[in-house]
């Protein structure tokens, strides 16, 4: 990498670009991309010293906030603070326009298909989609069926992840659809970024994200028919991993903080317990997963929800958010279907590319992705947070192997993706800029009105070098994102 023209040479002396990979700040040519020039000229002007100064003071203010995130470990939970890297990823109006569109064209399908799926089920019978992957699917809840939902929404609450390959082009990784989480820590990075360059961001008109909390509670607010609606936020309680997020969310929007023992169901009502007596809640912004939300119909023995509550949702006396049921729509099985519902419900071409996905129960496909493994990686189409995946090009023949023998005992439970190049932006390492892979997290949230989605999101960060896996509990870390007005 040329750095001759840059003052900070220390800075700038080991940024190499990697091999058929986009990078987010350079181009093929090493020329600094234009929406990184407001960037750039401040790293270039500021000394190492200084810069060292902003990234202590940026882990002192995580600290001070309590930004955390928990990891297990040999069923224990450890606390660690979200790794901040201070240097932003930037996105052009133009690029986020595409992004912005293409996101909102995704919900509006997935949430015609949840519709369909319990009701009519018109895609099944029109053969876009087998009825035995639906029905076998375990976020597949059959206490949906017939259930009528306030607007026909079903997800009010979406994390899409992008990914950046080597063409320049943003592909959909995978849909967040039950209960996304890392909203809080976009937020946080945007106000972590407003202390350590101050006067940047409105200097440079970077679109701002400090409304979202605002903009949730009304979106929350309109799913009740009360003038003044009691809205709780249900949390599993603090061992769970995104405690952090479901406090600050809370607090943001004035609503109490909840967990199951402290509400209760009466009359198919549910209410809140207080000093005062029961206090009837209208709707319920729950970060509890379907399995643990009525130990009436999931799991029995769950302590983290509410005994009867799924009744009450079914007559219409509270609202939950988001639906139960909206797994179906973000099972990784499911996700191979999404470009297919695009043009099934709104007759468009999808906008965002899904990337090329391959079923293990398939014997041909699985066959290709076996002869193919060390260009592979193999997820489970429940798994999440980055665990039970084979990165082929990681691992050895003896892990490959047993992976493989665990596949075919249930192979429709797995599928395959290409190892792709994810995209590389700058980050400071040891006081010197160095490319990491990113993706990006943006945040939509639909009501009755339409849907918003925050200009930018969380860009999460391999810190690792070398590494493609961005998930914090795997050693990631996350950016603020700009989105140039």
């Amino acid at each position: 990498m040329k750095s001759d023209t840059m003052n900070n040479k220390h800075l700038f002396s080991s940024y190499d670009l990697l091999p058929n990979t986009w990078d987010e700040m350079y181009s093929i040519d090493s020329d600094i991309r234009s929406q990184y020039d407001i960037i750039n000229e401040y790293l270039r002007s500021t000394s190492p010293e200084i810069l060292f100064k902003k990234e202590e003071l940026s882990k002192q203010l995580f600290m001070n906030q309590g930004v955390t995130f928990t990891v297990y470990n040999n069923n224990e939970g450890i606390e660690k603070i979200f790794p901040f890297d201070i240097v932003p990823r930037i996105l052009t109006a133009f690029e986020w326009e595409k992004i912005d569109k293409g996101i909102k064209q995704r919900i509006k399908a997935l949430n015609l298909f949840i519709k369909d799926i319990y009701h009519d089920q018109f895609i099944i019978n029109d053969g876009i989609i087998p009825a035995e992957l639906i029905y076998s699917c375990p976020n597949f809840l059959r206490q949906m069926k017939g259930v009528k939902v306030p607007h026909d929404i079903y997800v009010h609450i979406a994390g899409v992840d992008l990914i950046r390959n080597n063409d320049g082009e943003f592909y959909v990784l995978e849909d967040n659809l039950r209960t996304p989480s890392g909203v809080s820590y976009m937020l946080e990075n945007r106000e972590i970024s407003k202390r350590i360059f101050p006067g940047v961001l409105s200097k440079n008109q970077i679109r701002p994200v400090a409304n979202y909390p605002n903009l949730l509670y009304n979106k929350l607010k309109e799913l009740s028919d009360q003038n003044d609606p009691n809205i709780v936020l249900l949390t599993p309680g603090i061992y769970n991993s995104a405690y952090y997020e479901h406090t600050t969310l809370a607090r943001l929007m004035g609503i109490e903080l909840v967990e199951g023992s402290d509400l209760v169901v009466k009359d198919h009502f549910v209410f809140m317990k207080t000093t005062n007596g029961l206090k009837r809640v209208d709707v319920i912004y729950r970060r509890v997963d379907d399995e643990f939300l009525d130990p009436l119909e999931f799991n029995a023995s769950s302590t983290l929800g509410v005994a009867g509550i799924m009744a009450a949702y079914r007559k219409g006396n509270v609202n939950i958010v988001n639906a139960p049921g909206t797994g179906i729509a973000d099972d990784k099985a499911i996700y191979i279907y999404v470009p297919d519902m695009i043009k099934y419900y709104l007759e468009e071409d999808p906008i965002l590319k899904n990337i090329e996905t391959y079923q293990l129960g398939k014997p041909d496909e699985y066959d290709h992705v076996a002869k193919h493994i060390k260009d592979m990686v193999i997820k489970k189409t429940d798994g999440s947070g980055g665990y039970g995946m084979l990165m082929g090009h990681e691992a050895s023949d003896e892990e490959i192997k047993d992976y493989l023998e665990n596949v075919r005992k249930n192979p429709d439970n797995f599928i395959a993706q290409p190892i792709l190049r994810l995209s590389t932006a700058p980050c400071c390492i040891d006081g010197k800029l160095s490319p990491r892979c990113i993706d990006l997290r943006p945040f939509a949230l639909s009501g009755k009105d339409g849907i918003d989605i925050t200009p930018g999101g969380l860009t999460r960060v391999a810190l690792k070098k070398g590494s493609l896996v961005v998930n914090s509990s795997q050693g990631g870390g996350s950016k603020d994102t700009w989105v140039i007005q």
